[in-house]
């Protein structure tokens, strides 16, 4: 222990004279009084090779500090870029879908009137109406094909069998078959309507046939 007047203990600690009297009042400093004078009981200032060790010590936990703050700015970097190709990947799967989506519709569109155009052909129109024609004697076809307007080849080229219209809709199989009564009961009178060898047509993209559906 050393001893020191208050004034020495004050510059010792770095505080003023009145907290030294404080700390002795409230007996975390030891004093002394010898002469008349106090003193003050301070102990005696660490050793060296303590300190060094202490030093080690801050050393190695600024070195450990500086290695976790590096890692965590590693981490958050990794987050970063995951976070990123994951909302880029989103944005790709969206665009891909909405173009899915689009080119569906368009061939939606697109497919009654493909399929309209290429199921008869020309040829085997022309030939139903050559052997109305030719035979001398009146059939089943011939009556059927009188019965029907004209059909130019203008009308062949948008023309659809009930079956395969109401296919292509994919009505359920009570409702189709409702649609179909309603088109073979007013097959006769109606001019939208067409049959041919006891086969309804109807031409979907010349008429509106909302009314039996």
């Amino acid at each position: 222990m050393t001893k020191m007047t208050v004034a020495q203990a004050a510059e010792h600690y770095k505080i003023s004279k009145e907290a030294i009297h404080n700390r002795i009042r409230r007996g975390s400093l030891t004093s002394i009084i010898e002469n008349g004078v106090k003193y003050v009981a301070v102990a005696e200032a660490k050793s060296t090779p303590s300190k060094h060790q202490d030093q080690r010590y801050y050393d190695y936990i600024e070195e450990e500090n500086s290695r976790l703050r590096e890692r965590v700015s590693k981490l958050e970097n990794e987050t970063t870029s995951l976070r990123d190709k994951r909302e880029a990947s989103l944005i790709a799967e969206r665009e891909k879908i909405e173009q899915i989506y689009k080119e569906r519709d368009e061939q939606l569109r697109s497919v009654l009137h493909v399929v309209a155009s290429k199921f008869l052909t020309a040829q085997n129109m022309n030939q139903v109406i050559d052997d109305a024609v030719n035979e001398n004697e009146p059939s089943e076809d011939a009556e059927l094909i009188s019965e029907s307007p004209i059909i130019t080849q203008e009308d062949e080229s948008d023309m659809i069998t009930l079956k395969q219209f109401l296919k292509l809709k994919d009505y359920s199989k009570k409702k189709a078959k409702k649609i179909k009564a309603r088109f073979e009961k007013n097959a006769k009178k109606d001019k939208r309507i067409f049959t041919i060898k006891e086969k309804i047509y109807i031409r979907p993209n010349s008429f509106d046939y909302s009314d039996f559906l």
